[in-house]
């Protein structure tokens, strides 16, 4: 029996390693490091696109669907790793874009402004954005441009849904992890989905979360978890963002319709996840 299950541990973990190497040979990364002239600023990309999917555009059977996502303050562009996966195992093309840089100034709370005070860097991260996409253009002709799909976690969430309330037209899911300042884009034809973090140091601003009837109406779905503000990133641990992976691609393979769960009638929290004590 001891033998047995000796036998059955190395099959697991041969056919676990066997994965991982797949996953990681399937799933094409490329870093581009792409520059502003007209801004006279550097905008890192980290790509990410399946092989098989990437083929079938360059020979003009596919069209590439295109997604964007924006790091969070003091986190890289390249620490959302498990989000590009999931994203481009569905055959999605996906830049994960630095937002900040070095260069610029500090990220401050101005009480009483719009935004509280961060107009200029959601503004900033519009222009990356159209500058990206300009470039992926390109660089990725076969791709779809038309629909874009935004991902953002906290200041770079608040930079996808700042985007999405200027671009609309461009712009059909939405997918922030504990974006803070930015309201919700109320629009029956764009599909959001939020995750929010169980942090006492990070709490989102008054108006931003829908009400539960707009919610409803617009087809909005907010995940409540029980994670810290950072661990919505690479630096979370493993069971965090398996459920994150698990929730996304959930929704990603959603029709028009939700139906990640019922829609909450008492607070604008529709889901939560994992088994932790909520307030």
């Amino acid at each position: 029996m001891k033998r047995a299950l000796t036998v059955l541990a190395c099959i697991c973990l041969l056919s676990g390693g066997l994965y991982v190497a797949a996953s990681k040979w399937a799933i094409r990364h490329e870093t581009l490091n792409l520059f502003d002239t007209t801004r006279q600023r550097q905008v890192a990309v980290d790509l990410a696109v399946r092989r098989d999917y990437e083929r079938k555009a360059n020979e003009g059977i596919w069209k590439l669907p295109v997604a964007i996502i924006s790091n969070g303050n003091t986190v890289k562009n390249t620490e959302y790793s498990f989000l590009e996966n999931v994203l481009a195992a569905r055959g999605y093309l996906v830049a994960s874009v630095q937002q900040d840089n070095p260069s610029d100034p500090p990220l401050v709370t101005k009480v009483g402004l719009p935004y509280v005070g961060r107009l200029d860097v959601y503004k900033k991260g519009e222009a990356n954005i159209l500058f990206v996409v300009g470039e992926l253009e390109k660089l990725q002709p076969n791709a779809n441009y038309d629909h874009l799909t935004l991902v953002g976690h906290s200041n770079g969430g608040d930079i996808a849904m700042y985007f999405a309330t200027e671009h609309p037209d461009v712009v059909s899911k939405v997918v922030t992890l504990d974006n803070l300042r930015v309201p919700f884009v109320l629009n029956k034809h764009m599909k959001i989905l939020s995750f929010r973090s169980t942090d006492p140091n990070f709490k989102t601003d008054p108006g931003v979360l829908p009400t539960p009837a707009e919610a409803k109406v617009d087809g909005i779905d907010i995940v409540k978890t029980p994670y810290q503000h950072t661990w919505l990133s690479d630096r979370g641990p493993d069971e965090a963002k398996e459920h994150i992976q698990a929730t996304l691609d959930k929704f990603l393979g959603q029709t028009a319709s939700s139906d990640l769960s019922p829609v909450a009638t008492d607070n604008p929290l529709i889901a939560k996840m994992g088994p932790a004590p909520y307030p």
